[in-house]
């Protein structure tokens, strides 16, 4: 051998960037279990584990340490080339809706990643009020829309789940169990907001809204520093605060969260792009990455 085809190294440091062979798979437009096997050729090549076969998930070896930080090289200098090529397609440019109570880490590093894998697209990513997104989408002016909703949504979704909300607090947080409940929140208009004032108003408690921002980080501040109480998705993890187990306050409802794609344009990018945002926010179990990395 004296050659390592870059698409092995590509798919490698893919893989360990994302974490997960699933995710790999998804934003390359493949299946995971190509990718697998392009993963074990690049250990047959190099006649070596790249994987820690004793742990779960994407574990690193001694020697994958080092062919990871190479291949990152070879890759870089093998794109240098292929520019001196010649002038590259104009990038296409992919508008994305986000719906304010939607955009978070998770969501942030999908579209990190895929701006690496798909140099030739430019991601427009528009955060703002769920309806004037939803009419945006419809008038082709978003390629690709998430949004939460209170009901399962009845336009077509490429991907729709539910999610269980939690009441959200600072180990700080006291509430006076006479006064109003104090509320964060996106908007009066959101989702998580109807969400909160539903969920009280049916067990007859008082509330106030006394912070809003469209911004997440924003309204962390806000409930770290004890100003209030804030509804979010239970799995959805923000620095600074926490479920409130066993919060004095009613349950809260489901509510849903879509992924929409526009009608027309390019049907296999788009695709191949929600997946990733859907698989970045509602991950499948993997455990089955391990066993395709070792098998």
């Amino acid at each position: 051998m004296t050659n390592i085809p870059t698409d092995l190294l590509r798919t490698f440091v893919s893989v360990v960037e994302l974490r997960s062979f699933t995710k790999a798979a998804q934003s390359m437009g493949v299946t995971q279990p190509a990718v697998s096997a392009q993963i074990k050729r690049l250990q047959f090549l190099l006649g070596s584990d790249l994987l820690d076969k004793s742990a779960p998930g994407v574990i690193l070896t001694a020697t994958g340490e080092l062919v990871v930080t190479y291949a990152r090289r070879l890759l870089s200098i093998n794109d240098q080339i292929l520019n001196l090529a010649g002038p590259r397609p104009k990038a296409q440019t992919v508008r994305v809706g986000l719906s304010g109570d939607c955009f978070e880490q998770r969501l942030a590093n999908a579209f990190s990643q895929l701006k690496k894998l798909w140099q030739d697209v430019r991601f427009d990513l528009q955060s703002g009020k769920g309806s004037a997104l939803m009419h945006d989408l419809r008038g082709g002016e978003l390629e690709l829309l998430v949004a939460l909703s209170s009901t399962d949504p009845t336009l077509d979704t490429y991907a729709c789940w539910s999610e269980e909300l939690a009441w959200m607090r600072a180990d700080i947080t006291s509430i006076d169990p006479d006064g109003p409940v104090p509320l964060v929140a996106f908007s009066e208009q959101g989702v998580i907001y109807r969400a909160m004032t539903a969920a009280l108003n049916e067990v007859g408690r008082r509330h106030e809204l006394v912070f809003t921002s469209s911004n997440i980080y924003d309204l962390a501040i806000a409930i770290a520093a004890g100003i209030g109480v804030m509804a979010l998705p239970r799995n959805r993890f923000v620095t600074g605060i926490n479920p409130w187990v066993d919060a004095p306050l009613p349950k809260l409802p489901v509510v849903y969260r879509g992924i929409y794609l526009r009608e027309g344009g390019d049907r296999a990018m788009l695709d191949k792009l929600a997946g990733t945002v859907a698989v970045a926010l509602h991950p499948e179990p993997e455990s089955d990455d391990q066993i395709a990395a070792t098998s």
